[in-house]
């Protein structure tokens, strides 16, 4: 009689992606529960995983000191933007999944028995892109902090501006320098933590404008990608250069941190960096004399600049005999030109 040997299933390949994780560099599956009891760092490797915004501040901050800011502000359609799906769609999708109205969080907070004025973006929510919501929360975070003289800590993770916005999105990045640049000159510290990855218009606004400059090991920071800033100067670059490690060794970030060690890192630095005694005003100008930022007080006065070519003798002047053309204020040879005759029946006051 032949003997029937037990049947082995095949080795499972994948797994239940909420009981495991496979580590990215060592490819080791580790357990949710565990991973996260470790700051969902890789205890083999040294990984560090993408934190959502609630993680980060139950990390960084004192148990039940945070109080949020702003929770109802939502990004709108303003351009009715469609690509593959329509950007509602999109913004509907990305807060089921993350059960966040958009990609950042700020509010008032305490580390280490410290106020602070905090901001936190998640990556998880449309690749925490930087629209018009991301960069008002970033601005009122900073003229809080102002108003409050409370130090500010932003944590990034953002891929950049949000196209999906377009111009609006491109205006963020004005608007948040400006903010900071007033913080600045109101003598209150700011600490930017830069995580992975730091990217796009984020980067190139606010993430590195920080008295104090962080990031953890390995971090992604860059502005644009590696292929198109190998394409843009027609040279080979050192691999490796957009990571945390790069950037700290050139002097582009202050300390890379430890995830488990980042809660310990703040809190000495805000030791240290405490807002300025003196009571600085705080108004609508900077220590330069530059007024606040306003999108539409800039274009009015981008458009001011562009008139007199219209109307004097640039390429896009009117002859005098076209309906609505005006004279030059200025004749060829230099000297004025006669007063135009005025209209009949129109009378002239005299002071």
């Amino acid at each position: 009689m032949p003997i029937k040997l037990p049947s082995f299933r095949s080795r499972r390949e994948s797994y239940p992606p909420d009981l495991w994780t496979k580590c990215p560099s060592c490819e080791e599956m580790l357990f949710n529960k565990q991973l996260d009891k470790v700051l969902r760092v890789c205890p083999s490797c040294g990984h560090h995983f993408r934190l959502s915004a609630q993680m980060r501040l139950a990390q960084l901050l004192d148990p039940h000191s945070f109080t949020e800011r702003d929770a109802g502000l939502q990004s709108v359609d303003p351009l009715g933007f469609v690509d593959q799906k329509a950007y509602p769609d999109r913004l509907a999708a990305a807060q089921a999944a993350t059960g966040m109205r958009d990609a950042a969080i700020w509010g008032i907070g305490s580390i280490d028995g410290r106020s602070v004025a905090i901001c936190v973006m998640d990556f998880g929510f449309m690749g925490g892109s930087m629209g018009s919501v991301v960069g008002e929360k970033v601005t009122r975070a900073a003229e809080a902090a102002l108003a409050e003289r409370l130090p500010l800590v932003i944590v990034s993770a953002s891929g950049g501006a949000r196209m999906q916005e377009g111009t609006l999105a491109l205006m963020q990045l004005a608007k948040t320098v400006g903010a900071l640049e007033r913080l600045k000159a109101g003598r209150v510290p700011f600490i930017s933590v830069m995580s992975d990855p730091t990217t796009g218009g984020v980067f190139a606004s606010y993430a590195v404008l920080g008295d104090v400059n962080l990031a953890e090991p390995n971090a992604l920071i860059g502005f644009a990608g590696a292929r198109v800033a190998a394409g843009t100067i027609a040279q080979e670059l050192p691999p490796g250069f957009q990571r945390a490690e790069f950037l700290h060794e050139h002097g582009f970030v202050d300390r890379i941190v430890h995830r488990s060690e980042l809660r310990g890192e703040l809190a000495d630095l805000l030791a240290y960096l405490a807002p300025a005694s003196v009571t600085v005003p705080v108004d609508a100008t900077d220590a330069l004399n530059l007024p606040a930022f306003r999108p539409l007080s800039f274009l009015s006065a981008l458009a001011d600049r562009v008139i007199p070519d219209v109307d004097g003798d640039g390429p896009l002047a009117q002859p005098p005999d076209a309906p609505g053309g005006h004279r030059p204020s200025v004749s060829t040879n230099g000297t004025p030109p006669p007063p135009a005759p005025e209209p009949e029946g129109t009378e002239v006051g005299h002071g």
